[in-house]
């Protein structure tokens, strides 16, 4: 009797510990990247731009449109080991030949739900949805 009664005792501290552990652990899935009027180079020409991401640790990046300042990235980028609390960092890029151009970054915290954000990019800017599932 005395076996299973230090039995149950440790079942229950067991049940404690892991009630303990963090486990808001999910997946993030950045979406609806899109720019408008976003700038050139200072000779006058538009942008081919990309987004370079990083999230948890892990890191994304998108597909360039060449020649345009209104791009749409119809693609989701998910992360799966970020989790609410940790940094969500997002650069817009303009590929050139020799060297790429910074055109704008933003960092945020993510956080738990549904979240639509924008950011400004020069005179233009940036919009982004995450959710964390």
């Amino acid at each position: 009797m005395a076996v299973f009664y230090h039995l149950r005792l440790v079942s229950l501290a067991v049940l404690m510990l892991v009630s303990q552990l963090d486990f808001s652990s999910a997946a993030v899935v950045l979406s609806g990247l899109k720019g408008t009027n976003l700038p050139g180079d200072a000779l006058g020409n538009t942008p081919d731009p990309y987004v370079k991401i990083w999230c948890g640790g892990e890191y994304k990046k998108t597909n360039h449109f060449p020649g345009t300042s209104y791009p749409v990235w119809t693609s989701s980028y998910s992360f799966s080991g970020c989790r609410s609390g940790q940094t969500l960092e997002l650069q817009v890029w303009d590929q050139d030949v020799k060297y790429d151009d910074l055109l704008g970054s933003f960092r945020t915290t993510v956080r738990t739900g549904s979240i639509s954000g924008s950011f400004s990019v020069g005179k233009g800017k940036m919009y982004f949805k995450y959710d964390v599932k």
